[in-house]
């Protein structure tokens, strides 16, 4: 994805984050991660001493495992940083 789209992502996402919600409050980021303990653990890294709440759940062959982080955060922008740090995992599918 290119900086100048990504941007535009963050932005439109900032503004319907503060539309729809009261601060602070819980957020759920759901990522897809090929199944791969240091990928996983680097996710896992970036949610310690958050408080986050982290489930995972591997696909039926085993190849990709899916992870569902719910956290309590103070504003919009500290939900855009915690996509940009995932983000810099290889392989990661946000969604």
């Amino acid at each position: 994805m290119d900086t100048e789209k990504s941007d535009e992502f963050y932005r439109k996402l900032k503004t319907q984050l503060e539309e729809t919600s009261t601060w602070p409050s819980n957020y759920l980021y759901k990522f897809i991660v090929p199944t791969d303990g240091e990928r996983i653990t680097q996710i896992h890294k970036i949610f310690d001493n958050t408080g986050a709440v982290i489930e995972s759940k591997q696909s039926k062959k085993g190849k990709y495992t899916s992870l569902s982080i719910t956290v309590n955060l103070k504003n919009a922008d500290a939900v855009i940083e915690k996509y940009k740090e995932v983000g810099k995992v290889k392989g990661v599918i946000s969604l």
